[in-house]
């Protein structure tokens, strides 16, 4: 089968691999439908994961179908449409039990489809746990509209979900890319009073504006002044960062109102610094962690539903052959790029655009 593979730090390749086998009674074959590229693929490529094993098929964002189930699996059965977990985790620790799925202290979990064993920008993928891994489609729900279930919705409900929003609050999400855009959709299903996105590119901004008018959008360079004016004790009530750029964690903490929740969903390349003595007295809550993917059923609900719709966010398509042109097209943010659709390799749904 065709699979996108990590060679070594600065290169990918697509190589022919040996179909996945169940290896545990627990693991079941997915065939991959749709599957996408994610920024943490372009960690590993830049060589920000050390936890990543070269010779890995990279890609952790898939929907598939499933053809072949251990004699443990109970959830899922040959032929289901499914959402796929980027979390591996046991469902039976003492975290996993609390929800904390992140923190799963089995040794094979945490993020690893894509990272340390063969993840899903192939033709087929092993998913371990496959119980807690997998989540069955909805008939309604399109392979689409369920893409991003697994990964960045689920960051993006995580963090929502913790952030404590209150109707009467101010938030502020830094960042509008795919994750920060996943994570606005789902604070506004808290009603806040208002809403605010702070973005650097014009391209994000317009999509802010076209998609969500209600949306109030600003710039880092407005962004402190902005939110002063538009809220009303000194600061957002809650911020989420969500961009992870050099300094968008000092603006996060800065645009924060006293005692308000400052949520970190973005993932640094660098060191944070923490300058305590300039904090002094905000009495803020910082919440940080990685996605806790342990809400894929209820996401998968609210979709089928029309509470959340994501596939605006995905503005071009290509087949697994053509991958590596999908890559430089992600990764240098051409064409009005937000996120790529790349079908398996048998699958002709998509023509690439």
């Amino acid at each position: 089968m065709l699979a996108y593979t990590f060679v070594e730090q600065g290169r990918f390749e697509l190589r022919e691999k040996p179909r996945p086998e169940l290896q545990d009674g627990r693991d079941a074959i997915v065939r991959v439908t749709l599957g996408s590229i994610c920024t943490s693929d372009l960690h590993i490529k830049h060589g920000s994961v050390p936890r990543a094993v070269p010779g890995i098929t990279v890609g952790h964002e898939m929907v598939g179908v499933v053809e072949e189930v251990g004699h443990e699996v109970t959830s899922v059965k040959p032929g289901d449409r499914v959402t796929v977990n980027v979390e591996t985790f046991c469902g039976e620790c003492f975290f996993c039990r609390h929800g904390y799925v992140n923190n799963c202290t089995d040794p094979h979990g945490g993020w690893a489809l894509g990272c340390r064993i063969d993840g899903g920008q192939a033709e087929f993928v092993r998913v371990p746990y496959a119980n807690q891994g997998l989540n069955v489609i909805p008939p309604s729900v399109t392979d689409e509209q369920a893409l991003f279930v697994g990964d960045i919705l689920a960051t993006g409900f995580w963090a929502a979900r913790i952030s404590e929003i209150k109707e009467e609050d101010t938030v502020l999400i830094i960042g509008a890319g795919p994750t920060g855009i996943c994570t606005l959709q789902c604070v506004m299903l808290k009603n806040p009073h208002r809403v605010i996105v702070c973005e650097r590119s014009e391209e994000r901004l317009r999509f802010v504006r076209e998609h969500y008018p209600g949306v109030e959008v600003t710039t880092p360079e407005s962004c402190k002044d902005f939110v002063l004016r538009h809220s009303a004790h000194g600061g957002a009530d809650v911020v989420l960062e969500v961009a992870g750029s050099q300094d968008s964690f000092r603006l996060a903490w800065e645009c924060a109102r006293p005692n308000a929740i400052v949520t970190i969903v973005a993932l640094y390349d660098k060191p944070q610094l923490l300058p305590l003595p300039d904090m002094y007295g905000k009495n803020l809550t910082f919440k940080t962690g990685g996605v806790d993917g342990c809400d894929c059923a209820e996401i998968l609900s609210l979709i089928e539903a029309g509470r959340i719709d994501t596939t605006p966010l995905v503005t071009h398509r290509f087949p697994l052959e053509r991958i590596e042109e999908a890559y430089r097209i992600f990764e240098n943010r051409l064409d009005g790029v937000i996120k790529v659709a790349v079908t398996g390799a048998a699958s002709t749904s998509f023509s690439a655009r």
